[in-house]
């Protein structure tokens, strides 16, 4: 006879995937089960552990290597490139933005000097701190980056997670700062787009996930490309260069570089699933372009730089598209040739 605490283990396993409970639910069972006796397992539950523990199962089962079913291995290598992606952009957006600031500190004038310090100083230590811890946190999502593709994947977690805190804060700051100017839309998705990349890095590099990689070239030179470009961008374009014109920059020779490339090889589930995965990360920088495009258009600014990031925004929705369209036909054609017609 089926107890209640079995009933109960049984409700939380369906958070697995069919495949996965079908190997695995009543090996599972045995072992929750083994250690309490008959008479107690109408009046017991499972624990908040063991719940966590196969709410976790469930997202490696679902985001799963090679061994597992074609439609789960397609998830799990398509979450891995959006967050290996993610966090290149993140990573080389943060550097660069940093480093021409901080030449461009160097090299002005006076009196622009002092305006871009005022936010560092004359506010009190409190603001202080937030401001330096702001503008310094972003550097770990380089950390985060060679640490991952390095292997060393709770520093690689850790990493991101601070990387990441600067854009809540910032948006804490702008909901209730009324000297600051709102642009909400902006903040909020600039937050989503690096906790997003945290969630993928967390949930896509799980302890049984193959190593993190390019499918060319090595991590540190597409680092270093990645930088160079999109610092060569924003050095064309300075007035429009805003937070959102590095990764949108990045993104568009991610994936414009991926279209023209991706021809050469043969069009397996994999390489169709990488373009799934640039054109979910494409929508992603796309929100975020739109909604700075959005706060741009509010100021009094000129036609040119406006035109500028119009034209990004543009560039980036069609890239997306085409991701989108090439990545479900070849899906298609791969499926039909693994399951021709009888």
């Amino acid at each position: 006879m089926t107890t209640l605490l079995e009933s109960r283990y049984r409700t939380v396993m369906r958070l697995l995937p069919r495949y996965y409970r079908q190997a695995r639910e009543e090996e599972m069972l045995e072992v929750y089960l083994w250690d309490t006796d008959e008479e107690q397992q109408d009046q017991s539950r499972p624990t908040v552990g063991e719940v966590a523990s196969i709410a976790a199962l469930a997202v490696r089962s679902r985001l799963a290597t090679d061994k597992a079913p074609p439609r789960y291995a397609l998830l799990g290598s398509s979450a891995r490139f959006f967050a290996l992606c993610s966090l290149l952009l993140q990573a080389a957006s943060a550097l660069t933005d940093r480093v021409l600031g901080a030449t461009w500190l160097g090299t002005t004038s006076s009196p622009h000097q002092a305006m871009s310090l005022m936010g560092w100083s004359g506010h009190g230590a409190l603001i202080a701190v937030r401001t330096i811890t702001e503008w310094t946190l972003p550097f770990l999502w380089t950390a985060g980056y060679f640490a991952l593709v390095g292997g060393h994947r709770r520093l690689a977690r850790a990493s991101v997670v601070l990387a990441a805190l600067p854009t809540v804060s910032s948006l804490i700051v702008r909901l209730s700062d009324g000297s600051v100017p709102p642009e909400p839309a902006y903040t909020i998705t600039t937050m989503l787009f690096a906790w997003l990349t945290v969630v993928a890095v967390y949930a896509g590099f799980h302890r049984d996930a193959p190593p993190a990689r390019f499918p060319v070239s090595s991590p540190g030179l597409i680092y270093m490309a990645c930088c160079t470009l999109i610092g060569a961008s924003m050095t064309l374009v300075p007035a429009a260069a805003d937070a959102a014109w590095g990764p949108a920059t990045g993104f568009l020779v991610l994936g414009v570089g991926w279209l023209i490339t991706h021809n050469r090889g043969v069009q397996t589930s994999d390489t169709m699933g990488r373009a799934i995965a640039l054109a979910a990360l494409g929508l992603v920088i796309l929100a975020n372009r739109l909604s700075g495009l959005l706060f741009w258009q509010g100021l009094s600014i000129s036609t040119p730089v406006l035109g500028s990031t119009l034209a990004q925004a543009t560039a980036v929705t069609l890239t997306v598209l085409t991701l989108t369209a090439t990545g479900i036909r070849g899906l298609k054609h791969t499926t039909s040739r693994q399951h021709p017609a009888s």
